[in-house]
């Protein structure tokens, strides 16, 4: 198993712990309502740096906090009301506890934001998951942080976080050619990769492109990540339309990868309408996992009937897709759910499948997928507001159960039959195409009550359970980026506008029925 290159730089940070390090450089100074974050001349590291933060108090500079951070984003949290900001200045620290010499000084004051400067907060944070921290060979992304020290990155969080690049370009975070060239780096990766059938495995290792197991059996083909990475890909390659010699490779290269998924291959039994997320070559169909019920996995169905090379038949909407429990039918908290488990389930099924597809204004046999999506988000909300555990840390404005880690390890938190006291912040924020209003509403509420607690250099952290007087550290590839596209999907419809137009879409959605729904 071979190790990050990112090793490299914390064994060397290691080795050199009795040496008094280098005096960081704070390269710019970026000033939110409660915390000033400073950015340093520090490469990205899976062992985070130590710094120690000095403000001026008259004519003298005292200690006023430690950050830690893995990409060089220093956090100077506001202490209280009356704290206006100052003039500041860092040192870094050696393993030892050995302070560098003084950075440059610089000044910034925490200010009042507006509802726009609140997204733009928090999807750049979360972006930089993707960008600053992607793998540095692969470009990658890898499955979580903190992570150990193997080589591991994540097919469909891959996807998610290519979604981001055109919303990181269209709002001047990063050049277009710097997004030309970190995707095209990956796709070319991704082309070298080991595939079975066309498909992807649910992790690789990143420097070779080698299938990771996920668990014993789960070492081959995974068809939902897959599809969550060529969401994703099918993305870039419409924003990247411009006839230059490189974005023509670029869309070349993704076409390739899209044509030669054999989605059919995956329907597994001949004449099936119903795909099976797992294959391995050493296991063959073990892992026996029918994608059908109402979950995350829709895109899989919609990308599998949109394929020009190996497409599954019409048929398999009605007859995979939808022939699991899916109608529900019954009233919660006023609202009545067409499709989903009782209370909705966990949020990420209204997330993974809508990052790009765009349920706005359609509807199929069944429901239009964006207000009942809608409405599952609501009972969400209303739950909390009713709290009916009595879990502390839940309110109208504090919501959203879905599959994060917890206190125990990783679980899918839903409201009552799976509801252990963690909140996980992209469970509303990913929801804001859905409730802007309510989502908005959380997002302050987690920054303002939680801070540093819950947030970091690469946004909110994954979960919290007051209960437990738990803060997850962790951040995961799985939902950072589905907050970046759903936000955005909710400002601009970017993501949405970008995916519906590929041309294999407009035919797929008659394959599966859906017509016109519009709503006033």
């Amino acid at each position: 198993m071979k190790s990050y290159p990112y090793l490299l730089v914390g064994l060397l940070i290691a080795g050199c712990s009795s040496l008094k390090p280098e005096p960081p450089v704070i390269e710019s100074v970026k000033a939110w309502e409660q915390h000033i974050e400073l950015k340093v001349d520090q490469k990205p590291s899976l062992m985070p740096v130590r710094y120690r933060i000095y403000r001026r108090e008259g004519d003298r500079f005292i200690l006023a906090g430690v950050s830690e951070t893995a990409a060089g984003y220093v956090q100077v949290w506001r202490q209280n009301d009356q704290d206006t900001g100052g003039t500041y200045y860092l040192r870094r620290l050696s393993s030892a506890g050995i302070e560098s010499g003084n950075s440059n000084p610089v000044s910034a004051g925490f200010r009042s934001m507006t509802d726009d400067e609140w997204l733009d907060m928090v999807q750049m944070a979360s972006f930089r998951f993707f960008y600053d921290f992607g793998h540095p060979v692969s470009g990658l992304a890898l499955e979580r942080f903190p992570v150990d020290f193997d080589d591991v990155v994540t097919s469909g969080g891959t996807g998610f976080g290519l979604m981001g690049f055109p919303v990181a370009v269209e709002r001047g975070w990063i050049t277009r050619n710097e997004a030309l060239e970190r995707i095209q780096k990956m796709v070319t990766f991704l082309g070298k990769a080991d595939r079975f059938h066309g498909a992807w495995s649910h992790w690789l290792t990143g420097t070779d492109g080698k299938a990771y197991p996920f668990s014993k059996m789960d070492n081959g083909g995974d068809l939902v990540e897959t599809a969550y990475l060529i969401q994703g890909l099918l993305t870039v390659r419409h924003y990247f339309s411009l006839d230059t010699p490189a974005e023509l490779k670029l869309r070349e290269d993704i076409t390739r990868l899209w044509e030669t998924v054999d989605w059919a291959w995956y329907l597994r039994y001949p004449d099936s309408k119903i795909l099976y997320w797992h294959w391995s070559p050493d296991y063959g169909w073990e892992m026996n996992f029918p994608l059908v019920n109402w979950n995350e996995v829709m895109i899989t169905y919609l990308l599998a009937m949109a394929s020009p090379t190996h497409p599954i038949p019409a048929e398999s909407w009605a007859e995979g897709w939808q022939s699991g429990k899916h109608l529900n039918s019954n009233t919660f908290y006023g609202l009545k759910l067409e499709v989903g488990w009782d209370h909705g389930g966990p949020l990420f099924f209204t997330h993974y499948s809508f990052l790009g597809f765009d349920p706005r204004n359609l509807r199929d046999n069944l429901t239009n997928y964006f207000e009942n999506n809608r409405t599952v988000a609501l009972i969400h909300q209303r739950y909390a507001a009713e709290n009916p555990k009595n879990y502390p840390g839940y309110s109208a404005e504090s919501w959203g159960l879905t599959a994060s880690d917890n206190p125990w390890g990783y679980g899918a938190q839903e409201p009552v039959r799976e509801d252990n006291g963690t909140i996980s912040p992209t469970a509303a924020l990913s929801s804001f195409a859905y409730t802007p209003q309510e989502s908005m509403a959380a997002l302050k509420n987690f920054y303002r009550t939680h801070k540093g607690k819950l947030w970091g250099e690469f946004g909110f952290r994954d979960a919290f359970n007051l209960k437990e007087k738990w803060y997850a550290p962790s951040v995961i590839s799985i939902d950072q980026g589905p907050i970046i596209c759903m936000i955005e999907n909710h400002r601009t419809g970017l993501l949405w506008n970008l995916f519906m137009q590929n041309p294999e879409i407009a035919p797929m959605l008659i394959k599966a029925g859906f017509k016109p729904d519009p709503k006033p």
